[in-house]
């Protein structure tokens, strides 16, 4: 009853606008960029053991999925309703009380929750050629796919941090066979997956859209992204640019435990045909008019529903 009291409230005060309070998420893994408007003396305030504070997430009713350690409402937001922040509910927990009085009854009927956020992830480098599971293999973890889009922001993106390059996908005459002796390899050191893969160079004020099962190694750019409410990943990548190591643990996070060890398995979450898409860059790049000419790109074939007028 408190939580329903205190949404209530805050949506009265706000006529209907949440006041969210940030939410920061650190990754074990990865290195601040520092462009998300942190105090510089917080980057590493939740200890060295659990990672750079590198996330904000906005709107996020997703727990963060950090491994043994992660508090329970990592990644999730709060709503605050008075100035002292002493009076907040977990917007999860405000959704869950006033349905579609706060999402409206569309996307409560269909959902029964809210189903997205979006978030800056800001790193200094590269992170690992990574995969986010289709709805068959996350639903395995009892946990739903990830489909997302990247936009660079010129506002946030001050300096472009040691690698402003991504890849996506592989080389459209790589085998099943390749990617799956470079997995084997990921305890020996470098598997050199990248090997197999393109890379692009990134642009300020353009995008790509990444549907799930598509592997990818985001650059140096802060990156605002849009994504589905789920945060199912998994790492194909073994060291990174810069020496950086992966763990092990990373390669079968999300797979379920009979498939642990079974590297056919982590083939089968790849979307192949996307992976090797000869046009992927038409097909998922996004480009505003004052980048790239829209006519110019609709000649070109680029996908109409992609180009940001």
């Amino acid at each position: 009853m408190a939580n329903k009291i205190i949404a209530e409230k805050a949506m009265e005060q706000g006529q209907g606008i949440l006041r969210l309070a940030p939410a920061w998420v650190p990754r074990s893994f990865c290195r601040p960029g520092k462009r998300i408007k942190l105090h510089p003396d917080d980057y590493y305030i939740l200890g060295l053991e659990r990672g750079g504070i590198d996330e904000r997430w906005f709107a996020s009713t997703t727990h963060a999925e950090n491994g043994a350690g992660t508090p329970d409402d990592e990644g999730l937001s709060y709503i605050v309703a008075d100035e002292a922040g002493k009076e907040r509910v977990l917007l999860r927990d405000a959704i869950e009380e006033l349905k579609g009085r706060i999402i409206e009854d569309r996307l409560w009927n269909k959902y029964k929750k809210w189903p997205m956020f979006s978030k800056f992830f800001d790193n200094l480098g590269p992170l690992p050629h990574h995969i986010h599971h289709r709805n068959k293999h996350a639903a395995r973890v009892g946990q739903e796919g990830k489909p997302e889009m990247y936009f660079f922001p010129s506002q946030v993106n001050n300096h472009g941090g040691e690698f402003a390059f991504t890849f996506f996908g592989f080389n459209p005459e790589t085998t099943k066979e390749e990617v799956k002796k470079s997995l084997q390899e990921f305890i020996k050191g470098d598997n050199s997956l990248l090997n197999l893969s393109r890379c692009y160079k990134l642009a300020l004020d353009t995008g790509w859209d990444v549907p799930p099962g598509v592997l990818h190694a985001p650059g140096s750019l802060c990156t605002y992204e849009p994504q589905f409410a789920s945060d199912v990943y998994a790492m194909y990548q073994s060291v990174l640019y810069g020496g950086q190591c992966v763990p092990p643990l990373l390669l079968w996070k999300d797979s379920p435990g009979e498939e642990i060890g079974n590297f056919d398995y982590l083939i089968d979450v790849i979307d192949w045909e996307l992976n090797i898409d000869p046009d992927f860059h038409r097909n998922r790049f996004m480009a505003p008019k004052a980048v790239k000419d829209v006519e110019v790109m609709k000649r070109e074939g680029y996908n109409e529903e992609w180009i940001c007028y």
